[in-house]
C-alpha cells in the first residue's frame, strides 16, 4: 500500500560533517557545516525551500499570462539562540520579477502580489508548515 500524501528523503553520510540527501526519485542534494566546502547548511536548505516553495507558486500563477523577464527570489533570517534553543527569527522572502512590456506584462504584474499572499496564506507547505509549527518525533536508534 502506497501514501501518496507521503514525502521521504535518504540521508548518507560522505564525509567528516557532509552528508548527501536523496529523494523518492532520486535525486541528490549535499549538505554541512559550511566549513570550506561549498555545501549548504541545513539552514540554507531551509530558507532555499520556503523561497522555492513560493517561488514555484507566483511562477505558476504569473506565468498564465507571459514568462518573466526577470524573476529572482532572496530569503534570508536571523540565527538565534535563547530560551528557546537554537531557532531562526525574522524570516523574510523577497521577489525580484519583472515582465515584458504590453498587456500580457501587465496582466502578470497585476496578479504579482495576489500570487504572493496565495502562497504565504494557503499554498507553500514549506512556509506554511514553518508559520503553523508542526511537531518532529525522533525515532530511537535502530
Amino acid at each position: 500500500m502506497t501514501d501518496d500524501n507521503l514525502r521521504s528523503v535518504e540521508l548518507t553520510r560522505i564525509g567528516p560533517a557532509r552528508f548527501k540527501a536523496t529523494n523518492a526519485r532520486g535525486g541528490e542534494t549535499f549538505f554541512g557545516t559550511g566549513g570550506e566546502d561549498p555545501d549548504f547548511t541545513p539552514i540554507e536548505l531551509l530558507l532555499a525551500a520556503i523561497a522555492g516553495c513560493s517561488a514555484l507558486d507566483v511562477e505558476a500563477i504569473t506565468h498564465k499570462r507571459t514568462s518573466s523577464t526577470t524573476f529572482d527570489v532572496h530569503a534570508e533570517g536571523h540565527k538565534v539562540r535563547d530560551a528557546e534553543g537554537n531557532h531562526l527569527t525574522g524570516i523574510r522572502v523577497s521577489f525580484d520579477i519583472a515582465f515584458p512590456e504590453g498587456p500580457d506584462g501587465d496582466a502578470a504584474r497585476d496578479r504579482v502580489q495576489a500570487a504572493i499572499d496565495l502562497s504565504h496564506d494557503r499554498l507553500c507547505t514549506v512556509s506554511r508548515t514553518v508559520q503553523l509549527g508542526a511537531d518532529v518525533e525522533y525515532d530511537p536508534v535502530s
